[in-house]
C-alpha cells in the first residue's frame, strides 16, 4: 500500500514517477523498497490518467452497496425467524383455549 502512496504523493506533488523518485519516497517514509514492486507498479500506471481515476473511484459508492446488501440481508432471516415465533405462540393459545371450551 505504501507504494500506491508514493505514487500518490509524486503524482500531487506534480513530480514525474520514476524509479528514483519512488525510491526517495519510500525512503524518506522509512520504507526498504523492493525494486520489483516499484517497477511493477510503475508499469501498471503507465499511461493511466490518475485524476481521472481518482475522481471515477471517489465518485462510486463501492463500500456502501455492499453494506447495504449485506444488512438486508441479515435482516430478512431475523424477520423470518420473528414469523415463525409468533406463529408457535398463536398455536400454543389456539390449542389452550379448546382445553376452557
Amino acid at each position: 500500500m505504501e507504494y500506491v502512496y508514493a505514487a500518490l504523493l509524486l503524482h500531487k506533488a506534480g513530480q514525474k514517477m520514476t524509479q528514483k523518485a519512488m525510491d526517495a519516497v519510500l525512503t524518506a517514509a522509512g520504507v526498504t523498497t523492493d525494486k520489483g514492486r516499484v517497477k511493477a507498479l510503475l508499469a501498471a500506471l503507465d499511461g493511466v490518467d490518475i485524476d481521472e481515476a481518482l475522481s471515477s473511484a471517489a465518485a462510486m459508492p463501492v463500500a456502501a452497496a455492499p453494506a447495504a446488501a449485506g444488512g438486508a440481508a441479515e435482516a430478512a432471516p431475523a424477520e423470518e425467524k420473528k414469523e415463525k415465533e409468533e406463529e408457535k405462540e398463536e398455536e400454543i393459545t389456539a390449542g389452550l383455549g379448546s382445553l376452557f371450551g
